[in-house]
């Protein structure tokens, strides 16, 4: 796909979608989120693609909103802010969603709506320099549509100080709240994103999808004779696979499975 906003590269297994536009912190317009919807949907339908980075360029991972942006919705009706809202949304849907496993590599800040883009990540890795913040309190809003991704990432009790403060917090706070996964020097952040790529890519693809679902099907619900149920039926059906059988019978038989080339 081509945008003026972002790059999308799919090297192999490896599907990279790139933020580009640095020289305004890669901040979100109505016609960047969607790219950025479109782009997640493109790679996610792509067969070939087992996993996803997402990655930017320059000194800041995504600043949030774009300046011009927020000129046009301060004069917004409810109504056209609902629709508005309604595609940031849905841009974040589609990327959480995302059946093929999401990386995030924050090279740089990430402030307000920036945040849920690293939050619907499947993991994230960041830069040590990174610093982070959900500042919309400060200009009299509230982080409400990234909300349910920032809150499962950084938990609720980390969500009520940088909520409520929207102070700035380092990527040493950010590792410790769990809303990124690791914290590496900025030369090392290319390595460790493909340090996880490594483990992605030798495990079975159709697992991989299947555990991402069960992650997002099973977190946060009560455990109860439905859930169980669900679970069980679950393992059964992976177990009955081609993969599933393939994966046990290469154990069994100290061989490689057929996805890495036994």
């Amino acid at each position: 796909m081509k945008s003026t906003f972002l790059t999308v590269e799919a090297t192999g297994p490896v599907a990279t979608i790139t933020l580009t536009q640095p020289d305004v912190r890669n901040a979100f317009s109505d016609e960047v989120i969607a790219d950025i919807t479109r782009a997640f949907s493109w790679v996610g339908a792509q067969a070939p693609v087992r996993a996803v980075v997402l990655a930017a360029e320059g000194p800041a991972f995504c600043a949030g909103a774009n300046l011009n942006w927020m000129r046009a919705m301060a004069d917004y009706t409810r109504e056209e802010n609902l629709v508005d809202a309604g595609k940031l949304a849905e841009m974040l849907r589609v990327i959480y969603t995302c059946p093929k496993p999401t990386i995030a590599r924050v090279q740089g800040d990430v402030y307000a709506g920036g945040m849920g883009l690293v939050a619907c990540c499947d993991m994230a890795v960041a830069a040590s320099h990174a610093g982070f913040c959900l500042s919309e309190v400060k200009i009299g809003l509230i982080p409400a549509t990234i909300s349910p991704y920032v809150i499962r990432a950084m938990g609720p009790r980390a969500a009520h100080r940088y909520f409520l403060t929207g102070e700035r917090f380092d990527a040493a706070e950010a590792l410790r709240t769990g809303f990124v996964h690791q914290v590496v020097e900025a030369e090392a952040l290319d390595s460790a994103v493909d340090g996880l790529l490594k483990h992605l890519l030798s495990a079975s693809p159709a697992a991989v999808q299947a555990c991402k679902k069960l992650v997002l099907d099973v977190a946060g619900r009560e455990v109860d004779e439905a859930l169980i149920a669900e679970t069980v039926a679950g393992i059964a059906d992976i177990r009955a696979s081609a993969e599933g059988k393939e994966g046990v019978q290469a154990f069994l038989n100290k061989r490689k499975p057929s996805w890495l080339g036994g």
